[in-house]
């Protein structure tokens, strides 16, 4: 049995609660077992310097933690004056994933930007992240076309993130930080809603892994992601 007493094709409770935020056009609090993730999306008219004149948009992330996001108080990376390379990684990954699933030029020459505010940690951070992202980008955009800013939808699938790794000897499901920090191999599997592959990242941490194995993951991350899925429709208002 895991630590949290799960099955291995079990999620951690999940929540994506909408409406959080008074300001932003978009915004969602993700929430997987003990791990918390603001998110808000937010317009911006305009596009980076690369896209003027071009007749599309753009969508892009931020990610961070909370300085007691986790057991011990982390510095803010501001006061250190750049951000780690884990951080602009996974911001990056999150960027990746919302374009992935969005027609930019459906969008006009508009930014819409999505930050991740990692509240408390407790593994799965930029899975949480991704799937709580696209809420907040999905009501971004109905506001556009509510405001008849923009006339065609841009979103064209959902897009949602997992993880899995083999704990025990065991594949499992949405790893929480004891069984990510003790697990053999993880992977992270970012996927749309129609099952098509955005990234997976897969490593071995203390042993490699077989075909057989990883196979195993693939089959619980689509599981849960079908799952993630239907949280998101929901929580997005169909």
């Amino acid at each position: 049995m895991r630590p949290s007493d799960r099955t291995p094709d079990l999620l951690r409770p999940v929540t994506l609660e909408t409406g959080v935020t008074r300001y932003a056009e978009g915004s969602c609090l993700a929430t997987f077992g003990h791990t918390k993730v603001l998110v808000t999306a937010s317009l911006e008219e305009g596009v980076p310097g690369f896209l003027r004149g071009k007749g599309q948009g753009w969508v892009t992330a931020e990610y961070g933690m909370l300085p007691r996001a986790t057991h011990t108080r982390g510095r803010r990376e501001a006061a250190a004056g750049k951000q780690s390379g884990r951080t602009q990684e996974i911001q990056r990954l999150i960027g990746r994933s919302l374009r992935a699933v969005t027609d930019l030029k459906a969008l006009g020459e508009r930014q819409i930007t999505v930050d991740c505010d990692v509240l408390q940690a407790d593994g799965g951070t930029r899975t949480a992240s991704i799937t709580g992202a696209w809420v907040a980008l999905r009501l971004a955009t109905r506001y556009l076309l509510e405001e008849r800013i923009i006339a065609a939808d841009p979103i064209l699938d959902q897009v949602a993130a997992i993880s899995c790794g083999i704990f025990a000897g065991t594949p499992v499901l949405d790893l929480d930080y004891e069984e990510d920090s003790n697990a053999e191999a993880d992977a992270n599997f970012v996927l749309t809603g129609a099952g098509d592959i955005v990234e997976v990242q897969a490593t071995g941490e203390k042993r490699g892994f077989s075909q057989a194995e990883f196979d195993a993951l693939f089959s619980l991350a689509r599981k849960g992601i079908g799952e993630l899925c239907e949280i998101q429709r929901v929580a997005a208002g169909g």
